[in-house]
């Protein structure tokens, strides 16, 4: 059975149990601030779970992108993966345990032809203060008639799912295998997870399912691995093309991370060292070291993103809308690694000096050496920071050296970087940063306009990145991966300028974020908004969440012009302009 057979047949069945089928949301969550990236299809029905928003549709079912590098290490084997895709469907206080998993039961055997003898189940028996699920138990005793043996009590550990982040909706789970292998995770929303640890019951209960789609692809084609199916095949087969050696887990750890890159930067994250733009890093850099194992010479990330645009572009359309951000993006960060790594091994060498024993080439460790030097948590974050080097990176050059390395105090001042940078990026979007007068209130409606003008010319992964509002002028920095051409600034100016003359109103309206989002407000979604928030709106060119304020109309606003147009970080630009 081929990938897309097998999501016409998932999204064929679920219709038939009127289901609503909803495209994946994108990686980079739009409402959830509690994670960095979409980790479970589940996510962007959070608060129809939790009863904050009502549901559009009583029963839904999605194939959701997801990315989880909790177990980055493990890659490469048979089970792991930091990019997969989630077929799933759900229920809002509809039907509950009994159809969940008969559905699940019928899906796989009627639709996919799997013997009976082949499946097994587990489920939740109970712990510590939450209780066994009897339910299931006896649900499954009942439609399935199997020995005891094939159905497996578990702890919590195993059987019981969730919140994503510090608190959220979560359950017991019944999960079905497939030659003892877990295909399918069933969860019954039960149970909101405070921040304090305690298990309250939901308002409306829900259904939650997870089917691997990776895994079950492998065991229909009768592969031991996912990658040994057409998911792969391909990715491989040209890594193989440019490599001089050959090595399983490196081949494989490659494929998964570049597939992975490939589609974070087409939802729009950009290499940084910062929250998921670290991520994403992380991964490519990672993907090149491995390509030294193979001796790989030549760059190569572009041609296997390449390949993953072919296989994966009639499933996911956004990854050949930005192809041509996807290919430039990963053969920048390439350039960027070759001079990081230039630049980082002279203070390895300079710290090999000083504990006398010279210039050491990379690779090459003096023989009989134990650890004679540590490298600081405060240094190997100073390598972090200043050159881009990711800790393992370190880790692995001080061996090589002879150095240990303070893991501990690393992880202790990356997480002191990350609460300086999100308090900062909460004070620039806390209900916008002008001040009332009359010009700020002026260049505050200007930057709306800039920022959609950037968006219509550019294309939707620009997003606001921080502003700045003078009584003089504005500064508005914003994501995009190089720098404008003239006839792009230009082009800019003008579109604003269109806005202004065509004297459109500006209007205020007050509602939830999620009728926001389905309205198309743009925002911050990282941010931390109330229950309710102001959407502004210029007539039909821009719609945005902010905390004002605005003009009435933009007549009010004089002439636009954009006076510098700069870098101001890696994948961030900054433009600076007047009202005249």
């Amino acid at each position: 059975m081929t990938a897309q057979e097998l999501r016409e047949k998932f999204i064929e069945f679920f219709k038939v149990k009127n289901h609503k089928y909803l495209p994946s949301a994108p990686l980079v969550p739009q409402d959830d601030p509690s994670v960095l990236l979409t980790t479970a299809g589940m996510q962007q029905f959070k608060k129809w779970f939790t009863g904050i928003e009502k549901p559009h549709y009583p029963r839904v079912s999605t194939i959701q992108k997801c990315v989880r590098i909790g177990d980055i290490e493990e890659v490469g084997d048979e089970t792991h993966l930091s990019f997969f895709e989630m077929a799933g469907n759900f229920a809002f206080d509809d039907y509950f345990k009994k159809e969940a998993i008969q559905w699940g039961i019928e899906f796989i055997k009627d639709r996919l032809g799997i013997r009976e003898d082949r499946i097994s189940f587990s489920y939740f028996q109970g712990e510590e203060t939450l209780p066994e699920d009897a339910e299931s138990l006896e649900i499954l005793h009942d439609l399935m008639k199997i020995s005891k043996e094939k159905i497996k009590g578990l702890g919590k550990e195993d059987n019981f799912w969730g919140p994503t982040g510090d608190e959220g909706p979560c359950g017991p789970t019944v999960e079905i295998y497939v030659d003892d292998v877990e295909t399918w995770n069933l969860v019954f929303n039960q149970y909101y997870r405070t921040k304090e640890g305690k298990y309250e019951s939901l308002k409306t209960q829900g259904v939650d399912t997870g089917l691997g789609f990776e895994r079950m692809l492998a065991i229909l084609n009768g592969k031991k691995s996912f990658y040994e199916t057409e998911l792969f095949v391909g990715i491989i087969s040209e890594i193989k093309k440019v490599a001089q050696k050959s090595d399983k887990k490196a081949e494989r750890i490659i494929a998964d991370h570049l597939r992975t890159a490939t589609f974070l930067l087409a939802d729009g994250v950009l290499p940084s060292n910062l929250d998921r733009g670290y991520v994403l890093r992380r991964l490519i850099r990672r993907a090149i070291r491995f390509g030294r194992i193979l001796e790989i010479e030549d760059k190569f990330t572009s041609k296997i993103a390449e390949v993953v645009i072919d296989d994966y572009k009639d499933a996911y359309p956004e990854l050949e809308k930005n192809k041509d951000l996807i290919l430039t993006e990963l053969q920048k960060e390439e350039e960027k690694f070759s001079e990081t790594i230039r630049k980082g091994l002279k203070v390895f060498e300079k710290k090999n000096i000083a504990s006398g024993f010279g210039a050491i080439p990379l690779g090459k460790k003096p023989k009989g050496t134990r650890p004679r030097a540590i490298i600081s948590g405060q240094e190997a974050f100073n390598l972090f920071q200043t050159y881009g080097f990711p800790l393992e990176l370190t880790e692995k050059i001080a061996a090589e050296r002879g150095f240990a390395v303070d893991k501990e105090g690393f992880e202790k001042e990356f997480e002191k970087h990350q609460e300086i940078s999100k308090a900062g990026i909460e004070k620039k979007f806390k209900g916008g940063l002008a001040t009332g007068g009359e010009q700020e209130t002026k260049y505050h409606t200007a930057t709306h306009l800039l920022h959609q003008a950037l968006r219509t010319i550019l294309g939707d992964h620009v997003k606001q990145a921080g502003s700045n509002i003078t009584a003089e002028r504005l500064r508005f920095d914003f994501t995009h991966p190089e720098k404008l051409a003239l006839e792009q600034v230009e082009e800019a100016e003008k579109l604003v300028n269109e806005q202004i003359k065509a004297k459109l109103e500006v209007k205020c309206e007050e509602m939830s974020l999620g009728e926001a989002k389905k309205k198309g407000a743009i925002g911050l979604f990282e941010a931390k908004y109330g229950d309710k928030v102001k959407v502004y709106s210029i007539d039909d060119f821009s719609k945005e969440i902010c905390g004002g304020p605005h003009v009435k109309n933009t007549d009010e606003l004089g002439h636009f012009k954009i006076t510098k147009e700069e870098a101001s970080s890696a994948g961030i630009r900054r433009i600076k302009a007047i009202l005249e």
